[in-house]
């Protein structure tokens, strides 16, 4: 008999053994245990089936982080659904570009979204279109109540899918990421040694849960180690800090330990029950990792993954824990550097940086020639990243071939926006790069060509952008130049404008 490797069937162990102690506690007070959230996930897995939804059918959901949101997700584990997240700030053509890619069979919203989502579900041929929302109500949670609890986790293999997500590359064509279950379970079980996850540990979990970070990383180590969590459905540093003394792991972007690092409640006292601070999803600046350093006397520990890949590297739980580097490979995950023929780069060189491992993605969704493309016949993932690493093993990320701008943790893509900004009435052309920024890390930055004085302002363009997409794309200042730069072969220097603005936020 063939065993089960369905990513549910790995944390049910713990659901098991932990069924009456407590998996999450929200900001509201309100309790969950593990036997609560199993038998919740159990009815909405057999209402999906109920209705027709088969294994490998895709679901999408665009929700607010919400115990209900966690409850479908482990839902669509169990059935051997697709899991497709979409961020709940992606506008209406985001929106009809992803349904129309994924041809999900079901879509699940938040019931302020529905009047938007309902005639592009339409559109796509999408049958269901259900409303959930962060208060346990809406029309999923109404027409699930009466299915039964009684506990189902379906076959799947290593190679089956159990998500997808969406990125994006220069062109600005979204790519659907497909993640299997055997890429989710090896690495949440890499995580958990790693980071030396038990069921005494408390995960102050305030990610968003529409990306890898929040959603695998985070509930993965939990679930796999019969952890708990304190559920914030947001970052807020005041809440934060309050629940931080009965947690015992936080995990959370760069921006996050900003924003604690500025409010003058967040003293070594609050982080002393903490045994790791851990962060990813962008670059942490050396002078954050010594500040916070120099108040808590708890060194961050940085790792490295990508979309496509969960976690890649992390620095050390037990050893040294070096700013600046994102630390070596994890157990099974092999990293190497190249130059642009492909050829292996001795230590402290910069390169292009490859992984292979059972971590790294089957592939990116009906775009067999883009998977091909960017896997090495040695099956090595190009990650566009560059990097280098040191004689000891540390890999440092120095740069990112695919120019994509990591602001509060999220990506935003630089031709999307730019293409949005393309068509607007008075431009000309325009660039859109990423400089530092004290709180996001990077800020959007739109540098535009008019195509004649004052044909349109920034507040227009801003506005314009906001209309299309999602805020967190929208740039945070407009500058207006006569010409882009340009290099022989007519390519755009973002180096020079990046040089150029790089003092905006400072």
């Amino acid at each position: 008999m063939s065993w089960n490797c369905n990513l549910y069937a790995h944390f049910a162990k713990q659901f098991a053994a932990h069924s009456a102690d407590e998996l999450l506690l929200t900001d509201a007070g309100r309790s969950y245990s593990y036997e609560d959230i199993d038998r919740e996930s159990a009815r909405l897995t057999r209402y999906l089936i109920g209705l027709g939804i088969k294994t490998g059918d895709r679901v999408s959901v665009q929700v607010d982080k919400s115990v209900a949101a966690l409850s479908l997700y482990l839902a669509c584990l169990r059935g051997g659904f697709v899991f497709h997240p979409l961020n709940p700030g992606y506008k209406s053509g985001e929106l009809e570009y992803f349904l129309g890619d994924a041809s999900p069979s079901i879509v699940v919203c938040d019931a302020a979204k529905k009047d938007v989502l309902q005639p592009l579900a339409e559109r796509a041929g999408i049958k269901h279109v259900y409303t959930l929302n962060d208060d346990r109500q809406g029309s999923l949670i109404d027409a699930s109540r009466d299915s039964s609890a009684d506990p189902i986790v379906v076959d799947r293999a290593e190679e089956d899918l159990a998500a997808l997500l969406y990125s994006s590359g220069t062109t600005g064509v979204p790519k659907g990421i497909m993640l299997t279950h055997g890429n989710l379970l090896s690495n949440a079980r890499s995580l958990v040694v790693a980071w030396a996850f038990t069921d005494q540990d408390r995960l102050l979990h305030a990610l968003p849960i529409f990306h890898v970070h929040g959603l695998f990383v985070a509930i993965g180590c939990v679930l796999s180690s019969g952890a708990s969590m304190r559920w914030s459905d947001g970052f807020r540093a005041p809440e934060v800090i309050r629940s931080l003394p009965e947690c015992t792991v936080m995990m959370g972007v760069p921006t996050y330990y900003v924003r604690l690092l500025n409010d003058s409640d967040f003293t070594a006292d609050v982080a002393t029950n903490v045994r790791v601070f851990i962060c990813g999803s962008a670059p942490l600046l050396e002078e954050t990792f010594i500040e916070f350093e120099t108040r808590t006397g708890h060194r961050i520990l940085e790792r490295y993954g990508m979309t496509e890949t969960n976690m890649n590297t992390s620095n050390p739980l037990q050893g040294e824990r070096r700013p600046g580097t994102v630390g070596p490979a994890l157990p099974g995950v092999e990293i190497r550097i190249v130059d642009e023929s492909g050829s292996e780069l001795p230590a402290n060189v910069v390169g292009d940086l490859q992984v292979r491992g059972p971590n790294v993605f089957a592939g990116y969704w009906q775009m067999p020639q883009k998977t091909a493309e960017d896997f090495t016949a040695d099956g090595y993932f190009n990650t566009g990243d560059k990097g280098r690493i040191d004689t000891d093993g540390y890999v440092s990320i120095v740069g990112r071939a695919k120019d994509v701008i990591i602001t509060g943790g999220l990506n935003v893509y630089p031709r999307e926006v730019e293409l949005c900004i393309d068509a607007l009435g008075g431009v000309e052309e325009s660039a859109v790069i990423g400089v530092p920024h004290a709180d996001l890390g990077e800020a959007v930055i739109a540098v535009v060509v008019r195509e004649a004085a004052e044909a349109i302002d920034a507040e227009g363009v801003i506005r314009s952008v906001k209309k299309s997409l999602a805020n967190f794309k929208v740039p945070k200042r407009v500058v207006f130049v006569d010409e882009l730069p340009r290099n022989s072969m007519a390519k755009v220097q973002k180096n020079k404008l990046r040089e150029t603005c790089n003092d905006l936020f400072t």
